[in-house]
């Protein structure tokens, strides 16, 4: 935090939503192996392998969140956010998003056991996930839901791969794209409701640079997976 921030003007609260949507230019999007999956440049294998390892993360997700409800002490907020749990989960007979992100490893040929058996999961991975749910768990809970606004850059990175996967990896079972389908449209739900959270929570401009200090750290999260998987599957 630079020195005397704690005294400086607040960013309004437009400005505020400006320096966090700017944050975008470090998502993982734009790192090469995302990059390289989008336009065709992986092999089976790499597909796979991500296909794996992001899994780790799918499950670890409703925990994360099981864990900013544990801390959360507003009823209201809690009625809002467990629907992250149960669209992950599933609930009431709907297949929730982890059971659509084994639909995935079915279509890109990953058996279920393998899948589930997560040794395949790079200690990267498993290291980089892990811390994030740590901080759910320990930060305080208004910290930990603005971590979880990377979804505001993730529809496009969703509907990249609706556009880019079927031409480009043509022997993916098309069936195993619901998963982006799905969340392209909650991802924007969820933005909503964490934003708005966000700020209206971090309104001195050194609460503000805590806000970007932390989406910063879930960035970094998500392109350290990436960094990991990258190395573990080359060409």
């Amino acid at each position: 935090m630079s020195a005397g921030s704690d005294a400086a003007a607040p960013w309004t609260r437009g400005e505020f939503e400006a320096q966090l949507r700017a944050k975008g230019a470090g998502y993982h999007i734009h790192h090469p192996f995302n990059v390289k999956m989008t336009t065709g440049g992986c092999s089976r294998e790499q597909i796979r392998g991500w296909v794996a390892n992001r899994f780790y993360y799918q499950i670890n997700i409703p925990l994360k969140d099981a864990a900013i409800l544990s801390n959360c002490p507003e009823r209201d907020t809690r009625r809002r956010w467990v629907l992250r749990i149960l669209d992950h989960d599933g609930h009431g007979g709907s297949e929730g998003g982890i059971d659509a992100w084994e639909r995935l490893g079915d279509a890109v040929g990953l058996p279920r056991d393998a899948l589930r058996s997560l040794k395949l999961v790079t200690p990267g991975v498993r290291f980089a996930v892990d811390a994030y749910v740590n901080f759910a768990r320990r930060a305080p809970w208004q910290e930990a839901v603005c971590s979880s606004l990377t979804e505001m850059f993730a529809p496009q990175i969703h509907r990249d791969r609706l556009a880019t996967w079927p031409e480009h990896y043509p022997w993916i079972d098309p069936d195993g794209f619901a998963y982006f389908r799905s969340r392209a449209a909650l991802a924007e739900r969820d933005v909503e409701h964490g934003l708005e959270m966000t700020l209206d929570h971090f309104t001195r401009r050194d609460q503000q640079e805590r806000a970007l200090e932390i989406l910063q750290f879930k960035l970094d999260i998500l392109w350290t997976m990436l960094d990991s998987i990258e190395k573990a599957f080359p060409l």
